[in-house]
Protein backbone atom coordinates (compact mmCIF):
# COMPACT_ATOMS: atom_id res chain seq x y z
CA UNK A 1 0.00 0.00 0.00
CA UNK A 2 1.66 3.68 -1.28
CA UNK A 3 0.19 6.40 0.62
CA UNK A 4 1.26 9.60 -1.51
CA UNK A 5 -0.89 12.05 -0.29
CA UNK A 6 -0.40 16.19 0.32
CA UNK A 7 -1.34 18.00 3.10
CA UNK A 8 -4.84 18.84 4.69
CA UNK A 9 -4.04 22.55 4.54
CA UNK A 10 -4.93 23.95 8.20
CA UNK A 11 -5.22 20.45 10.31
CA UNK A 12 -2.85 17.88 9.42
CA UNK A 13 0.76 17.66 7.35
CA UNK A 14 1.10 15.28 4.46
CA UNK A 15 3.47 13.73 6.98
CA UNK A 16 0.58 13.35 9.55
CA UNK A 17 -2.09 12.27 7.24
CA UNK A 18 0.27 9.58 6.21
CA UNK A 19 0.58 8.27 9.68
CA UNK A 20 -3.57 8.52 10.17
CA UNK A 21 -4.11 6.90 7.55
CA UNK A 22 -1.89 4.24 7.61
CA UNK A 23 -3.33 3.78 11.48
CA UNK A 24 -7.05 3.02 9.82
CA UNK A 25 -5.52 0.45 7.52
CA UNK A 26 -4.18 -1.41 9.93
CA UNK A 27 -6.81 -1.20 12.23
CA UNK A 28 -8.66 -3.46 9.70
CA UNK A 29 -5.56 -5.34 8.28
CA UNK A 30 -2.95 -5.54 11.17
CA UNK A 31 0.00 -7.22 8.78
CA UNK A 32 -0.60 -4.69 5.84
CA UNK A 33 2.94 -3.43 4.40
CA UNK A 34 2.24 0.47 4.15
CA UNK A 35 5.02 3.01 2.45
CA UNK A 36 4.14 6.29 2.55
CA UNK A 37 5.84 9.28 0.33
CA UNK A 38 3.68 12.62 1.40
CA UNK A 39 3.45 14.83 -1.23
CA UNK A 40 3.41 18.42 -2.45
CA UNK A 41 3.25 20.49 -5.48
CA UNK A 42 5.38 22.92 -4.86
CA UNK A 43 3.51 25.33 -2.63
CA UNK A 44 3.04 25.67 1.23
CA UNK A 45 4.21 22.05 2.47
CA UNK A 46 6.60 21.60 -0.01
CA UNK A 47 10.21 21.99 2.40
CA UNK A 48 7.97 19.01 4.88
CA UNK A 49 7.54 16.73 2.54
CA UNK A 50 11.34 17.03 1.30
CA UNK A 51 12.23 16.85 4.98
CA UNK A 52 9.86 13.62 5.16
CA UNK A 53 11.97 12.22 2.29
CA UNK A 54 15.17 12.49 4.56
CA UNK A 55 16.39 15.68 3.32
CA UNK A 56 18.51 17.87 5.75
CA UNK A 57 16.75 20.68 7.84
CA UNK A 58 17.93 24.61 7.68
CA UNK A 59 16.87 27.85 9.29
CA UNK A 60 17.80 31.05 7.75
CA UNK A 61 16.80 34.62 9.87
CA UNK A 62 15.62 36.52 6.37
CA UNK A 63 14.05 39.70 6.35
CA UNK A 64 9.93 39.13 6.06
CA UNK A 65 7.79 40.16 3.26
CA UNK A 66 7.27 43.68 5.22
CA UNK A 67 10.74 43.88 6.39
CA UNK A 68 10.65 42.26 9.92
CA UNK A 69 12.75 39.28 10.30
CA UNK A 70 11.70 35.69 10.38
CA UNK A 71 13.28 32.43 10.83
CA UNK A 72 12.99 30.51 6.95
CA UNK A 73 13.64 26.84 6.66
CA UNK A 74 14.87 24.80 3.73
CA UNK A 75 15.66 21.10 3.18
CA UNK A 76 18.65 20.45 1.78
CA UNK A 77 20.04 16.84 0.16
CA UNK A 78 24.03 16.83 -0.15
CA UNK A 79 25.75 15.47 -3.04
CA UNK A 80 27.38 11.76 -2.86
CA UNK A 81 30.38 13.15 -3.04
CA UNK A 82 32.72 16.33 -3.93
CA UNK A 83 33.70 14.82 -7.37
CA UNK A 84 29.52 14.44 -7.89
CA UNK A 85 28.68 18.07 -6.83
CA UNK A 86 26.75 19.80 -4.69
CA UNK A 87 23.46 19.06 -3.56
CA UNK A 88 20.07 19.86 -3.95
CA UNK A 89 18.01 22.51 -1.81
CA UNK A 90 14.38 22.51 -1.77
CA UNK A 91 13.51 26.25 -1.21
CA UNK A 92 9.87 27.18 -0.62
CA UNK A 93 9.24 30.89 -1.33
CA UNK A 94 6.31 30.90 1.07
CA UNK A 95 9.06 30.39 3.99
CA UNK A 96 10.42 33.68 3.60
CA UNK A 97 7.55 35.66 1.52
CA UNK A 98 4.18 34.20 2.39
CA UNK A 99 1.37 35.21 3.61
CA UNK A 100 1.75 33.62 7.14
CA UNK A 101 4.96 36.42 7.77
CA UNK A 102 2.26 39.58 7.48
CA UNK A 103 2.73 40.81 10.96
CA UNK A 104 -1.15 40.74 12.86
CA UNK A 105 -2.12 39.44 9.20
CA UNK A 106 -2.12 42.88 7.12
CA UNK A 107 -2.18 43.04 4.10
CA UNK A 108 0.43 44.79 2.25
CA UNK A 109 -0.42 44.85 -1.57
CA UNK A 110 1.43 47.05 -2.65
CA UNK A 111 5.02 47.83 -0.65
CA UNK A 112 5.62 42.90 0.08
CA UNK A 113 8.78 42.31 -1.16
CA UNK A 114 10.72 38.77 -1.83
CA UNK A 115 13.72 40.24 -0.62
CA UNK A 116 14.10 37.30 2.36
CA UNK A 117 13.49 34.97 -0.68
CA UNK A 118 16.76 35.94 -2.62
CA UNK A 119 18.54 35.87 1.04
CA UNK A 120 16.74 32.31 1.57
CA UNK A 121 18.12 31.33 -2.25
CA UNK A 122 21.67 32.80 -1.34
CA UNK A 123 21.62 30.70 1.99
CA UNK A 124 21.23 27.54 0.16
CA UNK A 125 23.47 28.58 -1.73
CA UNK A 126 25.76 28.88 1.24
CA UNK A 127 24.71 25.54 2.05
CA UNK A 128 26.34 23.86 -1.18
CA UNK A 129 23.21 23.66 -3.01
CA UNK A 130 23.91 23.24 -6.62
CA UNK A 131 20.11 22.47 -7.68
CA UNK A 132 17.62 24.52 -6.15
CA UNK A 133 13.98 23.55 -6.39
CA UNK A 134 12.22 26.66 -5.93
CA UNK A 135 8.76 25.84 -5.02
CA UNK A 136 6.97 28.61 -5.40
CA UNK A 137 2.99 29.84 -4.22
CA UNK A 138 1.80 31.04 -0.95
CA UNK A 139 3.09 34.63 -1.65
CA UNK A 140 2.04 37.99 -0.08
CA UNK A 141 3.88 39.53 -2.36
CA UNK A 142 3.70 41.05 -5.82
CA UNK A 143 6.98 42.83 -7.01
CA UNK A 144 7.55 40.79 -9.62
CA UNK A 145 10.85 38.88 -7.81
CA UNK A 146 12.05 42.18 -7.67
CA UNK A 147 13.05 42.10 -4.01
CA UNK A 148 14.50 38.20 -4.66
CA UNK A 149 17.21 39.99 -7.21
CA UNK A 150 17.98 42.80 -5.33
CA UNK A 151 19.15 40.58 -1.92
CA UNK A 152 20.89 38.05 -4.86
CA UNK A 153 23.43 41.06 -6.27
CA UNK A 154 21.04 43.25 -8.84
CA UNK A 155 20.30 47.05 -8.84
CA UNK A 156 17.30 48.43 -9.30
CA UNK A 157 17.19 52.00 -9.43
CA UNK A 158 14.57 54.72 -10.44
CA UNK A 159 15.62 57.91 -12.73
CA UNK A 160 17.72 59.91 -9.75
CA UNK A 161 19.99 56.68 -10.12
CA UNK A 162 18.64 55.51 -6.13
CA UNK A 163 17.99 51.99 -5.01
CA UNK A 164 13.81 51.33 -5.46
CA UNK A 165 11.81 51.09 -2.49
CA UNK A 166 10.60 47.41 -2.11
CA UNK A 167 7.25 45.96 -3.33
CA UNK A 168 5.34 45.89 -6.51
CA UNK A 169 4.39 49.54 -6.64
CA UNK A 170 7.74 51.06 -6.56
CA UNK A 171 8.05 49.25 -9.85
CA UNK A 172 6.36 51.88 -11.91
CA UNK A 173 9.40 54.28 -10.73
CA UNK A 174 12.00 51.68 -11.80
CA UNK A 175 14.33 53.38 -14.96
CA UNK A 176 17.84 51.19 -14.40
CA UNK A 177 18.07 47.17 -14.42
CA UNK A 178 21.49 46.12 -13.67
CA UNK A 179 22.28 42.07 -13.46
CA UNK A 180 26.01 42.18 -13.29
CA UNK A 181 26.25 42.44 -9.61
CA UNK A 182 24.13 38.66 -9.36
CA UNK A 183 25.66 36.18 -7.25
CA UNK A 184 28.35 34.21 -9.68
CA UNK A 185 27.61 30.81 -7.93
CA UNK A 186 23.84 31.46 -9.56
CA UNK A 187 25.27 31.11 -12.93
CA UNK A 188 26.48 27.44 -12.31
CA UNK A 189 23.12 26.93 -10.30
CA UNK A 190 20.44 24.43 -11.51
CA UNK A 191 17.01 26.35 -10.44
CA UNK A 192 13.93 24.89 -11.10
CA UNK A 193 10.92 26.67 -10.87
CA UNK A 194 8.09 24.53 -8.97
CA UNK A 195 4.56 25.52 -9.16
CA UNK A 196 0.47 24.41 -9.67
CA UNK A 197 0.05 27.75 -12.17
CA UNK A 198 1.03 28.54 -15.42
CA UNK A 199 -0.22 32.51 -15.42
CA UNK A 200 1.93 35.48 -17.43
CA UNK A 201 3.12 37.98 -15.41
CA UNK A 202 0.50 40.88 -16.40
CA UNK A 203 -3.21 41.11 -18.31
CA UNK A 204 -6.23 39.47 -16.72
CA UNK A 205 -4.81 36.14 -16.15
CA UNK A 206 -1.65 37.65 -14.79
CA UNK A 207 -0.39 38.17 -11.43
CA UNK A 208 -1.92 40.66 -10.27
CA UNK A 209 -5.32 40.22 -11.77
CA UNK A 210 -5.68 36.78 -10.50
CA UNK A 211 -4.06 36.81 -7.08
CA UNK A 212 -3.88 40.33 -5.97
CA UNK A 213 -7.30 40.52 -4.48
CA UNK A 214 -6.09 37.17 -2.46
CA UNK A 215 -3.10 39.13 -1.24
CA UNK A 216 -5.78 42.60 -0.33
CA UNK A 217 -5.16 44.38 -2.87
CA UNK A 218 -7.99 46.73 -4.09
CA UNK A 219 -9.30 46.87 -8.03
CA UNK A 220 -7.30 50.00 -8.12
CA UNK A 221 -4.46 48.60 -6.67
CA UNK A 222 -4.56 45.44 -9.17
CA UNK A 223 -4.54 48.03 -11.72
CA UNK A 224 -1.21 50.05 -10.66
CA UNK A 225 0.24 46.74 -9.70
CA UNK A 226 -0.59 45.63 -13.39
CA UNK A 227 1.07 48.48 -14.91
CA UNK A 228 3.64 48.85 -13.02
CA UNK A 229 4.85 44.71 -13.34
CA UNK A 230 4.31 45.93 -17.16
CA UNK A 231 6.96 48.48 -16.71
CA UNK A 232 9.73 46.43 -14.96
CA UNK A 233 9.30 43.87 -17.65
CA UNK A 234 9.59 46.85 -20.33
CA UNK A 235 13.11 47.84 -18.29
CA UNK A 236 14.30 44.37 -17.82
CA UNK A 237 13.78 44.33 -21.76
CA UNK A 238 16.43 46.62 -21.83
CA UNK A 239 19.09 44.58 -20.12
CA UNK A 240 18.21 41.32 -21.24
CA UNK A 241 16.84 41.49 -24.56
CA UNK A 242 13.68 39.89 -26.13
CA UNK A 243 13.39 37.54 -24.00
CA UNK A 244 12.53 39.21 -21.25
CA UNK A 245 8.77 40.24 -23.61
CA UNK A 246 8.83 36.41 -23.83
CA UNK A 247 9.49 35.27 -20.59
CA UNK A 248 6.24 37.36 -19.28
CA UNK A 249 4.23 34.97 -21.40
CA UNK A 250 6.03 32.08 -20.19
CA UNK A 251 4.11 29.84 -18.18
CA UNK A 252 4.53 30.64 -14.34
CA UNK A 253 5.56 33.85 -14.64
CA UNK A 254 2.83 35.04 -12.97
CA UNK A 255 3.74 32.78 -10.06
CA UNK A 256 4.27 34.01 -6.85
CA UNK A 257 2.79 37.54 -7.42
CA UNK A 258 5.20 37.35 -10.53
CA UNK A 259 8.57 35.89 -8.58
CA UNK A 260 8.25 33.23 -11.31
CA UNK A 261 8.91 35.92 -13.78
CA UNK A 262 11.94 37.53 -11.97
CA UNK A 263 13.32 33.60 -11.69
CA UNK A 264 12.83 33.17 -15.48
CA UNK A 265 14.65 36.30 -16.75
CA UNK A 266 17.05 37.09 -14.03
CA UNK A 267 18.22 33.86 -12.27
CA UNK A 268 17.75 31.47 -15.92
CA UNK A 269 15.52 29.50 -14.22
CA UNK A 270 13.31 26.71 -15.84
CA UNK A 271 9.66 26.10 -14.91
CA UNK A 272 7.90 22.98 -14.59
CA UNK A 273 4.66 21.62 -12.86
CA UNK A 274 5.36 21.56 -9.27
CA UNK A 275 4.20 17.76 -8.85
CA UNK A 276 6.37 16.58 -11.39
CA UNK A 277 9.28 18.22 -9.51
CA UNK A 278 8.37 16.66 -6.37
CA UNK A 279 7.80 13.32 -7.79
CA UNK A 280 11.44 12.93 -8.57
CA UNK A 281 12.90 14.92 -5.46
CA UNK A 282 10.62 12.62 -3.37
CA UNK A 283 11.50 9.27 -4.98
CA UNK A 284 7.85 8.71 -6.15
CA UNK A 285 8.56 6.40 -9.38
CA UNK A 286 10.29 3.35 -7.44
CA UNK A 287 7.78 3.52 -4.82
CA UNK A 288 4.81 3.52 -7.19
CA UNK A 289 6.68 0.82 -8.35
CA UNK A 290 6.55 -1.62 -6.29
CA UNK A 291 2.52 -0.70 -4.76
CA UNK A 292 -0.59 -2.20 -5.44
CA UNK A 293 -2.80 -0.04 -4.16
CA UNK A 294 -2.66 3.83 -3.99
CA UNK A 295 -3.77 6.48 -1.32
CA UNK A 296 -3.86 9.89 -2.20
CA UNK A 297 -5.51 12.94 -0.74
CA UNK A 298 -5.29 16.49 -0.04
CA UNK A 299 -7.97 19.01 2.46
CA UNK A 300 -9.97 20.06 -0.58
CA UNK A 301 -10.96 17.65 -3.30
CA UNK A 302 -12.03 20.12 -5.78
CA UNK A 303 -12.18 21.69 -9.26
CA UNK A 304 -8.87 22.90 -8.35
CA UNK A 305 -7.68 19.52 -7.78
CA UNK A 306 -7.82 18.40 -11.30
CA UNK A 307 -5.26 21.59 -12.62
CA UNK A 308 -2.13 20.67 -11.76
CA UNK A 309 -2.68 19.62 -7.93
CA UNK A 310 -0.88 16.91 -6.02
CA UNK A 311 -3.31 14.09 -6.06
CA UNK A 312 -4.28 14.71 -9.81
CA UNK A 313 -0.62 13.66 -10.30
CA UNK A 314 -0.39 10.72 -7.89
CA UNK A 315 -3.65 9.51 -9.34
CA UNK A 316 -2.30 10.10 -12.91
CA UNK A 317 1.03 8.06 -12.70
CA UNK A 318 -0.64 5.33 -10.81
CA UNK A 319 -2.95 5.04 -14.13
CA UNK A 320 -0.56 5.04 -16.41
CA UNK A 321 1.42 2.14 -13.89
CA UNK A 322 -1.72 -0.21 -14.14
CA UNK A 323 -2.34 1.12 -10.22
CA UNK A 324 -5.92 1.48 -8.22
CA UNK A 325 -6.02 4.75 -6.31
CA UNK A 326 -8.77 6.13 -3.75
CA UNK A 327 -8.54 8.94 -2.15
CA UNK A 328 -8.88 10.81 1.28
CA UNK A 329 -9.89 14.41 1.81
CA UNK A 330 -11.63 16.71 4.04
CA UNK A 331 -14.31 17.69 1.62
CA UNK A 332 -15.40 16.53 -1.62
CA UNK A 333 -16.98 18.96 -3.85
CA UNK A 334 -15.91 16.47 -7.18
CA UNK A 335 -18.81 14.24 -8.70
CA UNK A 336 -18.10 10.80 -9.08
CA UNK A 337 -17.48 10.62 -12.93
CA UNK A 338 -14.87 13.75 -12.48
CA UNK A 339 -12.98 11.48 -9.88
CA UNK A 340 -13.04 8.38 -12.06
CA UNK A 341 -11.80 10.34 -15.50
CA UNK A 342 -8.82 11.49 -13.14
CA UNK A 343 -8.32 7.95 -12.33
CA UNK A 344 -9.54 7.99 -8.72
CA UNK A 345 -12.02 4.79 -7.87
CA UNK A 346 -13.55 6.43 -4.66
CA UNK A 347 -13.18 9.36 -1.99
CA UNK A 348 -13.70 9.82 1.46
CA UNK A 349 -14.67 13.10 2.91
CA UNK A 350 -14.08 13.84 6.28
CA UNK A 351 -17.21 15.70 6.13
CA UNK A 352 -19.37 12.51 5.34
CA UNK A 353 -17.95 11.60 8.79
CA UNK A 354 -18.56 14.72 11.02
CA UNK A 355 -20.84 17.76 8.77
CA UNK A 356 -19.15 20.45 11.03
CA UNK A 357 -16.44 21.84 9.16
CA UNK A 358 -14.90 23.02 12.27
CA UNK A 359 -15.25 19.92 14.49
CA UNK A 360 -14.06 18.60 11.34
CA UNK A 361 -10.85 20.21 11.45
CA UNK A 362 -10.16 20.29 15.19
CA UNK A 363 -10.51 16.55 15.22
CA UNK A 364 -9.38 15.62 11.37
CA UNK A 365 -6.86 12.88 12.86
CA UNK A 366 -8.79 10.66 14.22
CA UNK A 367 -11.82 11.10 11.36
CA UNK A 368 -8.91 10.27 8.76
CA UNK A 369 -8.46 6.98 10.53
CA UNK A 370 -11.93 6.19 10.45
CA UNK A 371 -11.86 7.15 6.68
CA UNK A 372 -8.96 5.02 6.14
CA UNK A 373 -10.65 2.01 7.76
CA UNK A 374 -13.77 2.43 5.61
CA UNK A 375 -11.73 1.90 2.54
CA UNK A 376 -9.76 -0.93 3.90
CA UNK A 377 -12.79 -2.48 3.98
CA UNK A 378 -14.05 -1.82 0.51
CA UNK A 379 -11.26 -2.40 -1.40
CA UNK A 380 -9.06 -4.63 0.60
CA UNK A 381 -10.76 -6.87 2.61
Amino acid sequence: MLIAADKFKGSLTAVEVAAHVTAGLRRVLPGLDVVAVPVADGGDGTVAAALAAGFTRHEARVTGPTGSPVTATFALRAGASPAAGGGTAVVEMAEASGLQHLPDGVFAPLTASTYGTGELLRAALDAGATTLVFGVGGSATTDGGAGMLTALGARLLDADGAPLAPGGGPLRELATVDLSGLDPRLAATRIVLAGDVDNPLTGPKGASAVYGPQKGASEADVAALDAALAHYAEVLGRSVGPSAAEAALAPGAGAAGGLGYGALVGLGAEFRPGIEVMFDVLGFAPALAGADFVITGEGSLDAQTLHGKAPAGVAAAARAAGVDVAAVCGRLRLPPEDLRAAGILRAYALTDLEPDPARCMAGAGPLLERAAECLARDFLV
